[in-house]
């Protein structure tokens, strides 16, 4: 058996050798395969001792990746810090919203909890309460189609109940749940977890470690001698309120309700029922789609349940304020221009819903801004900003000068102030600051005619700028909104406007205004507050025997149509050169008012010097992150190697297939050559030309057949890759033939 053995080494050493790339467990593996081909190997003293292969691991600061590459420069570090330092005010105003948005759930949550055992805490012999012991009190949670949202959700509900109510909570999946018997296995293992080891009886903590012995039989009884020990603070330490003390409820939430069996969510129910005089159990369903599902999936077992419905914000409401607290305000220096924004949003809006991923997405917009922009350290608060300007290096200030926005101011001055600009850096400096203080109160003075606008034009029929707030701002980001097709209909929709309509867009803005600390928008309110009590003081019997019977019209709150229909008799009076009321009058001073903000303040920012230094505008890198596209970048891998492993040896100038390309890229190449049905034969020979085109061997040799049989190997290996990533198929047309399936297949 000596040859056998050194067969064995041999083999062993091809394989380590050969499959340099192969982890040290993955060569362990096929050295085991082999002993299992030769079992007898082992009585002759060849053994095997499994290596250690714990390796150090060696970490590298987040700053290290963030200066790689281009950004490599003097104020990298800086530029981090700064990043971060954003990002994680950011990140916070974030969690601060979602915890107010959930905030009136939980209590709605509470709520019911607290009504939902009040005759279990009292143990009630009434006869109503002995009716209902056997209807689960459940809370139907519609949370909505953004199911990656939810995980977050329900892991800040979780740590409200058991901070407030109960430590017993249990969070099941569909996923763990395929039976009742591991549904239960997994509600006593979490259950089991909510209190100390060392509170809780041996005979119970053996009987945890055998999971064909988990019931509801077993819970009652364990949850009675949990309750008895009332004085014991390892269970009841967590919860604050006196009323859950003595008989805490278990809150048992199924995460994704339409992913559960029927017949399991039904036999559940059903056993849980039975022992609910005993176990205080509250169910909560967390339901992506609408409340019928529960009528759906339980036809049987929905007697047994007390339901509640709970809704909860829905996700457009949350982006739209996630956007006012991040994005449409003065606190955060950075900005996305239109398009980047607009790629956030329609990944949102037509992808997933999911407020998290657009977070995300902020988040890699944030990163890259810093990471490729090198004046982004002045992307920070006014004064810090005031303070680095002074110690720009040379290099930064002829940054300065390169963007297009300070090309362009300064084509626009005279030489002399054009040369002092160009040569002069503490010139440049002091114009920076004054540009960056500019752009402050653009900002300012942006969001609070841009809200101001948006109370008017949200009260429109057909809403011609859009419902929403980001969708009035994206169209300011683009261009000049004066200039849109919509905003001449708009003014005249506007002027058509009814006395309490009026007056009650007046108000918000009046709100709007109120919160300005800025001088230059600072007397509007006063301005508004004005017109309210002239329209206030407006006599309406005087007005109606004044005005005329299109006049009346005037004050109602009609339709698109009659609106359309009112313009056309107010242009025919007008015409007629009658005498305007004085409600009109103010109105349409009103009108020239808010026209007059438009054009002074919503200009887009690429109008103002240095907007790229707070601007993110890489729409392009977040669409190729974000919005992937898997068959093109499978496509120009296989296509073009060099592209991802940029290897000299794989780049061609022309289109010929270089011999060193790995053999599935030298496959999908010649597939792409054939029709609807290519021939296995032809395919293996020209597979076979490629890979031997640099090789000069005689066919005739012993190792000229040996290398055709691993060109073969290797061959029906990139086939059934190629099979495995959907590019081919068999076909029962022909044999010795594979059908194609993209570009012109079958």
């Amino acid at each position: 058996m000596q040859w056998e053995t050194l067969f064995l080494r041999s083999q062993f050493d091809l394989m380590t050798s050969n499959q340099k790339y192969l982890s040290p467990q993955t060569s362990y593996r096929n050295f085991l395969s082999l002993l299992l081909l030769y079992p007898h190997l082992k009585a002759q003293g060849c053994f095997v001792f499994k290596p250690d292969f714990k390796r150090k691991k060696v970490s590298f600061p987040i700053a290290d990746y963030f200066n790689e590459g281009k950004s490599l420069s003097e104020d990298s570090k800086l530029r981090f810090d700064t990043c971060q330092l954003l990002w994680q005010q950011m990140k916070s105003e974030a969690e601060e919203l979602q915890e107010e948005l959930n905030k009136n759930l939980f209590d709605n949550l509470i709520e019911f909890l607290g009504k939902s055992h009040l005759e279990f805490q009292k143990k009630s012999t009434n006869w109503n309460y002995q009716i209902k012991s056997r209807e689960i009190p459940t809370a139907a949670i519609v949370l909505g189609v953004n199911v990656t949202d939810h995980d977050l959700t329900f892991k800040g509900l979780t740590e409200m109940l058991k901070d407030t109510v109960t430590p017993y909570v249990v969070s099941l999946q569909a996923k763990e749940c395929p039976d009742v018997k591991h549904l239960l296995q997994k509600l006593a293992s979490q259950l089991m977890g909510c209190v100390d080891i060392e509170s809780t009886e041996e005979e119970y903590v053996q009987s945890s470690q055998r999971k064909m012995h988990y019931s509801m039989a077993f819970l009652s009884t364990w949850y009675r001698s949990i309750t008895k020990k009332t004085g014991s603070e390892s269970v009841n330490k967590k919860v604050t309120s006196s009323q859950w003390k003595e008989s805490p409820p278990i809150v048992i939430i199924l995460e994704d309700i339409e992913s559960f069996s029927t017949k399991v969510l039904q036999d559940f129910i059903i056993i849980s029922s039975q022992h609910l005089h005993e176990l205080p159990i509250v169910l909560v369903f967390g339901i992506a789609t609408s409340p019928i599902i529960i009528h759906r999936l339980l036809p049987q077992a929905v007697s047994s349940l007390c339901i509640e419905l709970l809704q909860s914000l829905s996700c457009k409401e949350h982006l739209a304020k996630l956007l006012d607290k991040l994005l449409l305000t003065t606190r955060f220096p950075f900005k996305l221009n239109e398009k980047a924004l607009q790629v956030l949003t329609n990944i949102f809006l037509y992808h997933d819903f999911s407020v998290q991923n657009f977070i995300k997405g902020l988040q890699l917009a944030v990163l890259e801004h810093f990471y490729s922009q090198p004046l982004s350290i002045l992307c920070c608060d006014l004064p810090e900003a005031k303070r680095r300007i002074y110690s720009l290096s040379e290099d930064q200030c002829e940054s300065i000068r390169r963007l297009p926005s300070f090309m362009r101011y300064v084509e626009k001055q005279i030489p002399e102030k054009q040369v002092a600009l160009l040569t002069h850096e503490r010139f440049l400096k002091e114009e920076t600051l004054r540009f960056l203080e500019e752009l402050h109160i653009y900002h300012e003075n942006f969001f609070l005619v841009l809200r101001c606008f948006h109370a008017f034009v949200s009260s429109l029929p057909k809403y011609p700028l859009g419902r929403q707030i980001r969708e009035l701002y994206c169209a300011c980001l683009e261009k000049n909104i004066w200039e849109s097709q919509e905003y001449e209909p708009i003014l005249q929709l506007l002027r058509m406007l009814a006395k309490d309509e009026l007056i009650a867009v007046l108000q918000k803005c009046v709100e709007v205004f109120k919160s300005s600390p800025g001088k230059q928008l600072g007397s509007m309110a006063e301005k508004l507050q004005e017109f309210l009590a002239q329209f206030q003081s407006l006599d309406e019997s005087n007005e109606e025997e004044n005005g005329s019977g299109s006049q009346q019209k005037g004050f109602q709150k009609t339709d698109l149509y009659h609106l359309q229909k009112s313009l056309l008799e107010m242009k025919e009076l007008r015409s007629s050169n009658k005498k305007q009321t004085k409600f009109e009058v103010h109105r349409d001073r009103v009108v020239d008012l808010i026209d007059n903000l438009v054009r002074k303040f919503l200009s887009p920012p690429d109008t103002q010097t240095l907007y790229e230094v707070v601007y993110f505008t890489g729409a392009h890198m977040l669409r190729e992150h974000l919005n992937a596209a898997p068959r093109i970048a499978l496509h120009t891998a296989l296509n073009n190697p060099y592209h991802y492993l940029k290897n000299q040896a794989l780049k061609s100038e022309d289109d010929s297939i270089p011999n060193v390309a790995p053999d599935i890229c030298i496959a999908y190449k010649l597939h792409l050559e054939c029709s609807r049905l290519i021939n296995l034969v032809d395919w293996s020979e020209a597979f076979a030309t490629v890979v031997t085109a640099a090789e000069e061997t005689d066919p005739n040799s012993t190792a000229s057949e040996e290398i055709k049989e691993i060109i073969h190997a290797r061959f029906i290996r990139a086939v059934s890759e190629l099979e495995l990533l959907g590019f081919i198929k068999p076909t029962k047309q022909k044999t010795d033939h594979v059908a194609r399936l993209t570009w012109g297949g079958c």
